[in-house]
């Protein structure tokens, strides 16, 4: 079967709602283990039943660096390996111009989208190279690339990321790990009600098909990226906008 992870184990962050959710079940789909990371426990054991098979919930808090080691190595003793990981977690943070963002605000956005995404890639990466394999697939956004106005914090978090997964990728590039990023546009999951509809509605208009994706259309794109047919791509941010991206 293309796309197979059968016999792989997978690691999704903030799976217990919205794209990791749909991300966590597509990867189940095609047969790996899937550890359900969220900060949310119960969220996750939730999600883990309802996938059912071998998904296990694994309670994570990204921002601590010490929790993601943890969670990794619970991981790896259950299943004695980690061949994908999934960084999606994240937030929106406050929707307000540049001089209403306090200096909490702007922490706490790196500490989530950026650290978050530091943290768990370097607890994952010696067990991959040791292996000679692995893949990670950063959840960035198309915000990243073109800025949204009054998400300053959330602009300025995704392009970091898009630039680390360009970074560490060459850094594994000859050890069989490759490492992706995703560029959603407006997704429609429960972080939109973290921002008004004047801002929903800016981002879907310049979507050319005139719509919000679907957390399924997200998961199809972070299973190729997580698979091991994806053998030649790496160092890349592949866009999943509706055609909204400019480069």
């Amino acid at each position: 079967m293309f796309l197979d992870l059968t016999g792989q184990t997978a690691i999704v962050t903030g799976a217990a709602t919205g794209i990791g959710e749909a991300i966590a079940r597509r990867l189940a789909g095609a047969g790996a283990t899937v550890a359900i990371g969220d900060l949310n426990g119960e969220g996750a054991a939730q999600v883990a039943r309802a996938i059912g098979g071998t998904a296990f919930p694994v309670t994570l808090d990204i921002t601590q660096s010490g929790s993601a080691d943890a969670a990794v190595a619970a991981v790896v003793a259950r299943t004695g390996r980690v061949d994908i990981l999934v960084n999606n977690a994240g937030i929106a943070g406050k929707a307000a111009p540049l001089w209403e963002q306090t200096d909490e605000d702007f922490r706490q956005i790196i500490a989530v989208n950026l650290l978050g995404v530091f943290h768990c890639s370097r607890a994952v990466i010696a067990h991959m190279r040791s292996r000679k394999y692995g893949r990670i697939v950063n959840i960035a956004s198309i915000a990243g690339k073109e800025g949204n106005p009054n998400m300053s914090g959330y602009s300025a978090t995704k392009a970091a990321v898009i630039g680390f997964t360009k970074s560490i990728a060459k850094e594994v590039a000859t050890e069989g790990i490759c490492i992706n990023a995703v560029a959603p546009a407006v997704i429609r999951t429960r972080i939109l009600d973290q921002l008004t509809s004047a801002q929903v509605d800016y981002m879907t208009e310049r979507i050319p098909m005139r719509r919000t994706g679907k957390p399924e259309e997200i998961a199809a794109v972070v299973h190729f990226l997580a698979s091991p047919d994806c053998s030649f791509v790496t160092g890349q941010c592949y866009d999943a906008s509706g055609g909204r991206a400019t480069y």
